[in-house]
């Protein structure tokens, strides 16, 4: 009887090691349905202070999550969620969502203020910001259609220093008045 009651035992925990081994790690669509709550479904971000991740190049948001995790970069809640995630996390939903179809929301700006943001864009930000913001090289986030508060709020941290911004970036934004960077916030968020 003892003898039936362990292979039985065996044979059972032979079926839950089995079981163990072949769960499939969470998928990049899976690990980023986590976002959906603030950046909405498939990164088109609903609400004015929350960026659209879709379309994003997987480096910068990789490179984001990474200096959320660390701290380097200000964050109400991102920098506890990232504390959850691995770099190949990371890496896994910086290229879902660099997949996802660009999300321009319909918003308001000054159109007068877009059309001299146009100009200061392409002088000082173009090379960086490619097709007036719709592409970047792949450590510059796409600003095209980013909801205007959202854009405000991150030339605030810049300006203030609570955030770091890149020499290239500095370099280019030194020069500039706060209307002249006003005017391309509004530029961008009336890409499409």
């Amino acid at each position: 009887m003892r003898m039936q009651w362990n292979g039985w035992a065996l044979a059972a925990c032979a079926v839950g090691i089995s079981s163990m081994a072949h769960a499939a790690p969470p998928s990049p669509a899976m690990l980023s349905n986590a976002c959906a709550g603030c950046h909405g479904t498939l990164g088109g971000s609903a609400g004015p202070s929350m960026p659209s991740l879709a379309s994003q190049s997987k480096h910068a948001i990789v490179e984001a999550m990474k200096k959320f995790k660390s701290g380097e970069r200000p964050s109400t809640i991102m920098g506890r969620i990232a504390k959850g995630y691995s770099d190949a996390d990371f890496a896994a939903m910086g290229e879902f969502f660099s997949k996802q179809k660009a999300h321009f929301p319909e918003q308001k700006f000054d159109a007068a203020k877009a059309d001299k943001g146009g100009l200061v864009q392409e002088k000082h930000c173009g090379r960086c910001h490619i097709d007036d913001g719709k592409d970047g090289k792949e450590d510059t986030p796409i600003t095209a259609g980013q909801w205007l508060p959202y854009l405000q709020i991150q030339m605030d941290q810049y300006l203030s220093g609570k955030r770091r911004m890149p020499e290239k970036m500095a370099e280019k934004v030194k020069p500039l008045s706060k209307e002249d960077l006003d005017a391309v916030m509004h530029f961008y968020a009336s890409s499409k």
